[in-house]
């Protein structure tokens, strides 16, 4: 199967009639109950070949823009991003690997942060790394106690 399969046809048609196949009502119902599963799992979940992490991200962001609730969407995809590449949480010791490992979870998190939000999201990313959070920490989902006050609701 060819990589730009999933670019075929009118692939959000296909995103949400998959997820209403499965009894969701939305897509953002359908991460929301895997807070802790990245992207491109929930993307093979939905379709395998026939849909990827982009157009699964592009239909989240849309649905929490009209919710606005975009930056609970970018909270969300941090605790995604920790799940994947930092399953241990912070590290103990920021030693080159455990930054390199830090830093490349927070850029793969500053990738999908929609420009609305990209300042705040660096903003956060300076903050972990000026005052490094518990050893172990992760956040589990967009409600995150230390992901709130460092990147609060829009409307809080």
């Amino acid at each position: 199967m060819s990589e730009g399969r999933s670019w075929r046809g009118n692939w959000r048609i296909r995103l949400h009639e998959r997820v209403r196949e499965r009894g969701y009502t939305s897509l953002t119902a359908f991460a929301e109950e895997r807070p802790s599963v990245p992207l491109h799992e929930l993307a093979k979940e939905l379709g395998g070949a026939d849909l990827n992490a982009v157009q699964l991200f592009s239909g989240l962001v849309e649905e929490a823009e009209q919710r606005q609730q975009v930056t609970r969407l970018v909270r969300g995809q941090l605790a995604r991003e920790f799940a994947e590449s930092l399953p241990g949480g912070w590290p103990a010791v920021l030693d080159d690997e455990a930054r390199f490992a830090v830093a490349e979870t927070l850029a793969s998190w500053i990738g999908f942060t929609p420009e609305t939000h990209k300042e705040s999201a660096r903003q956060v990313m300076a903050a972990l790394l000026r005052t490094p959070p518990p050893t172990g920490w992760r956040p589990l989902g967009p409600d995150d106690e230390l992901l709130r006050t460092l990147f609060p609701d829009e409307h809080a």
